[in-house]
C-alpha cells in the first residue's frame, strides 16, 4: 500500500513520513520510504546525522537509466527520450516488485534508521530557469507506475508542501493521501483544495493533525476539517530531542497510538489496479495533449497498451512469458 504525506510547509510532514516509515519498519513490515519533497530532509528526519551525505544516488539524477530498464522492450516505447514521466507500463515494460532485485532498487536505496530510502535529489544551481522540480518528481511518477505492491508492503512518500503536490497525476498514485495539519488557519488553509482535487479523481484523504497541545487545538481541528480527522499527534519533547541531534526516550504512547491508526487506516483500503490505471493512461493523455507530444516529437497516445491490466496478473503474465 502507497502512502503520500502532503501538507503546507512546516505542517511537520516530513516528521511524520520519518516516523511513519520508521514504525512500518520495525514492525518487520517491507517498507520503502521516498523524499519527494524540494527540501530534502527525510534522511536527517529518519537519523541520518547532519555531517553526513546520503551516499545512495537521486533518483532524478539517472532518469535515463531508469527510463531504459522500465521500458523493457515494450515495442509501444521506442526510446527513452521518448519516455516521459507519466508514460504507462505496457506488455513488454519491466515492472517492479518493492525492494526487488533490479537496478532502480539496488542503485538508489539505502538504509536509514533502519528504513530503506530513496530520495529525489535536491533542486541545484544547475536548474534554475531550465527546469522545474517537477522533472524530478518524474523518476517517483514512473517508479510508482511499474511498481507491483502485494499485501502488507508499504511505499511512504514525502511529498512537496502546499497544493503543488497535485500539479501532476502522481497525487493519483497512492492508496491514501495524509493531510498534515496544524491546529491554526495556514495550518488548514490547503485542506479545501486537497479535499476538491481528492474528490473529483476518487481519491482517499485523510487529515492528520499535529503539534496538537490541548482540547482547543483539536476542536479547531475538528472544526474546519470535519470527519477527515483521521487522528492527532501531540506536541513531543521526543522529536525535539531528536531534532537537536540529542534523542532521549521514547516516542509518546500517544503518538505510537496514532501511528498504528495511520497503519490501520492504510490497511483497511483495498487496492483497486484497475482505477489505478485508468488514472494513469488518463493522466498520461493529458500530459501527451498538453507538452509532451510536441516536446518529443511523437504521439505519445500510442504508447498506452489497451491490452494491458496492470497488478499481480500483470507480474504473473511477464514471470510466465520469461520462463518460456
Amino acid at each position: 500500500m502507497r502512502a503520500a504525506f502532503v501538507g503546507k510547509g512546516g505542517s511537520g510532514k516530513t516528521t511524520l513520513s520519518a516516523l511513519f516509515s520508521r514504525h512500518l519498519a520495525r514492525s518487520g513490515a517491507p517498507v520503502v520510504a521516498i523524499d519527494g519533497d524540494i527540501n530534502q530532509h527525510l534522511a536527517h528526519a529518519l537519523g541520518l546525522d547532519d555531517g553526513e551525505a546520503f551516499a545512495a544516488p537521486p533518483l532524478g539524477s539517472r532518469l535515463a537509466e531508469i527510463k531504459d530498464h522500465l521500458r523493457g522492450d515494450n515495442p509501444r516505447i521506442t526510446s527513452s527520450a521518448a519516455m516521459i514521466k507519466t508514460t504507462p507500463p505496457g506488455r513488454g515494460s519491466r515492472l517492479l516488485r518493492l525492494l526487488g532485485d533490479d537496478p532502480v532498487h539496488s542503485h538508489h536505496v539505502q538504509r536509514v534508521g533502519g528504513v530503506p530510502l530513496m530520495v529525489t535529489g535536491e533542486f541545484d544551481e544547475s536548474d534554475l530557469g531550465v527546469a522545474c522540480y517537477h522533472s524530478k518528481l518524474g523518476a517517483v511518477e514512473l517508479y510508482l507506475n511499474h511498481l507491483v505492491d502485494g499485501p502488507g508492503e508499504y511505499v511512504v512518500v514525502d511529498m512537496t508542501a502546499g497544493a503543488d503536490a497535485f500539479a501532476s497525476g502522481l497525487f493519483t498514485r497512492f492508496d491514501m493521501t495524509f493531510l498534515v495539519a496544524e491546529p491554526t488557519r495556514k495550518g488548514v488553509s490547503v485542506y479545501r483544495q486537497y479535499r476538491d482535487h481528492a474528490e473529483e479523481f476518487g481519491i482517499p484523504i485523510a487529515v492528520v493533525g499535529n503539534k496538537v497541545t490541548g482540547e482547543d487545538d483539536l476542536l479547531f481541528l475538528k472544526e474546519h476539517v470535519g470527519d477527515h480527522l483521521l487522528t492527532y499527534f501531540e506536541q513531543s519533547s521526543w522529536v525535539r530531542s531528536q531534532e537537536r541531534g540529542r534523542p532521549q526516550g521514547e516516542l509518546e504512547p500517544h503518538n505510537v497510538h496514532a501511528l498504528r491508526l495511520l497503519q490501520t487506516a492504510l490497511d483497511e483500503r483495498t487496492k483497486d489496479w484497475e482505477a489505478f490505471q485508468e488514472h494513469a493512461v488518463e493522466f498520461h493523455l493529458r500530459n501527451a495533449a498538453a507538452w509532451a507530444g510536441k516536446a518529443t516529437g511523437s504521439d505519445l497516445s500510442a504508447q498506452v497498451d489497451p491490452g494491458f491490466r496492470h497488478g499481480p496478473a500483470a507480474l504473473t503474465a511477464l514471470n510466465s512469458s520469461l520462463s518460456e
